[in-house]
């Protein structure tokens, strides 16, 4: 496709999603284009990205969950950010939509566009999940599903009736992918430690685990004896882990599989998939059959002047494989390295060059499975338990942008290595307002008030 040097003196690059991609392709854009060659806005609902690989151990108290977040504003001091949401997109007009966190939807005129949206949780028409499943993909999801814990434990621990005791120890996944396992592995061994320490009304074996899989293994970016040592390591914790079993419904507090069991639970999370942001479908841009951009090599959209793609929400071609029609993974790993070579082609195209194809050969991936365990296979090398987890920090350390986030993470560690685990549920981060409406309403007519609508969502 050819490129278009005859952009304005300044032109707009508007950089849709403030992730992976967003982040590391506007930082870059800010430092190789000169000061006032072009104007960067970035728009995002959040005005921060998320490293998504700590979530886990923000769950588990070993990382401070602000330290997993990287503030736009601070890093993109040269870009413009907006806080809102793209909601639709013209690019023959170049031209979007924009509704922000206030006030009324605007539009705003580009010249170039970077689709960096990422992906959404891919959910399934199952009774009772849309009312009862926990995400894990946010940092408000990840610090909501630590104080859930916590706080069932504090409600086992309070009560003498059997029935409430099992429902509120016993925890279900859905998921068994990375993302799943490492949340899964963190969330019980944290449990695990303040059971031992904290709960001496509790033991260990009191509570249930159990990770709900569709297929016949984990862990599917490994090579099956890695998933198998990795369900192995789990069922020896105590943990159940159910392969070829799809959840039915979770209604009335009840998990039921599609292996024919069914218990209470309290806790349900749902790791079980992504899907391209359903923004793609209120553009103009071309979409493969699984509603992802379709790209050509150098992450240029595939037929269309000015628009590039990268990450989750894009098809782009894997030079690395024979295989036709192959397409590079949707993960951080593909996601940092084609920003890098996307904030490069269009400083090239500004400048009258020609762009540069991506190509990397996939490295391999690293997990944690709790304090001091992991797993990991790079460049055809396996490690397990402490070398893996070892690796598996050092790689994310490496990973997660800024030098101040870097140092905000090894000193959470270095904390966390000489003193106990924090395990205090702040459960009134969910309903912050609940005791001021209790008292307003004491003090008041003697009623509570209707909650609002941002109070029901507050409490989840």
């Amino acid at each position: 496709m050819a490129s278009r040097p005859d952009l304005g003196s300044r032109p707009v690059v508007l950089v849709v999603g403030g992730g992976y991609v967003g982040l590391y392709t506007a930082l870059r854009l800010q430092r190789r284009l000169s000061r006032g060659r072009a104007e960067i806005v970035v728009v995002d609902p959040q005005p921060h990205m998320t490293y998504q690989p700590f979530l886990p151990e923000a769950a588990a108290g070993s990382v401070e969950p602000r330290h997993v977040v990287v503030p736009l504003r601070r890093t993109l001091n040269r870009c413009r950010v907006v806080t809102g949401a793209v909601v639709s997109i013209s690019h023959a007009d170049r031209r979007a939509r924009i509704a922000p966190a206030e006030g009324a939807p605007y539009e705003v005129s580009y010249d170039v566009l970077v689709m960096a949206a990422g992906s959404v949780a891919r959910t399934l028409p199952i009774p009772g999940l849309a009312e009862r499943g926990i995400g894990f993909k946010t940092v408000g999801e990840a610090i909501y599903l630590r104080n859930h814990v916590l706080a069932r434990l504090d409600a086992a621990a309070s009560t003498d009736d059997p029935a409430v005791r099992t429902r509120a120890l016993t925890f279900t996944f859905v998921g068994g992918g990375y993302a799943g396992i490492e949340a899964f592995a963190e969330l019980e061994d944290m449990a695990r430690y303040a059971v031992r320490h904290y709960y001496p009304r509790l033991s260990p074996g009191d509570m249930r685990w159990v990770l709900v899989e569709a297929t016949g293994r984990i862990l599917p970016e490994v090579d099956l004896d890695m998933a198998a040592w990795t369900v192995k390591q789990l069922t020896a914790r105590g943990m159940d882990v159910r392969l070829n079993t799809r959840l039915e419904s979770v209604t009335d507090g009840v998990v039921r599989l599609s292996d024919g069991d069914s218990f209470a639970s309290d806790t349900l999370v749902w790791t079980a998939g992504t899907k391209p942001n359903p923004l793609l479908a209120q553009t103009d841009l071309p979409l493969d059959e699984r509603g992802r951009v379709r790209c050509e090599p150098t992450l240029q959209v595939s037929g269309v002047d000015d628009a590039w793609a990268a990450g989750d929400l894009a098809a782009v071609p894997d030079l690395t494989k024979d295989q036709p029609g192959a397409t590079t993974a949707p993960n951080a790993q593909h996601a940092v390295r084609q920003a890098k070579r996307l904030a490069d082609n269009i400083v090239a195209v500004l400048g009258g060059e020609q762009p540069r194809p991506y190509r990397h050969a996939y490295a391999g991936s690293v997990a944690s499975l709790g304090l001091h365990e992991g797993v990991a296979q790079v460049y055809g090398v396996k490690l397990r338990g402490w070398p893996a987890w070892f690796m598996h920090r050092s790689y994310h350390v490496s990973r997660v942008p800024t030098f101040n986030r870097k140092a905000r993470v090894v000193a959470d560690w270095a904390l966390a290595s000489v003193f106990r685990r924090e395990v205090i549920a702040l459960g009134q981060l969910q309903d912050p307002r609940r005791e001021f409406v209790t008292a307003a309403g004491e003090g008041g007519t003697g009623q509570l008030p209707a909650p609002s609508a941002a109070d029901r969502a507050q409490a989840g």
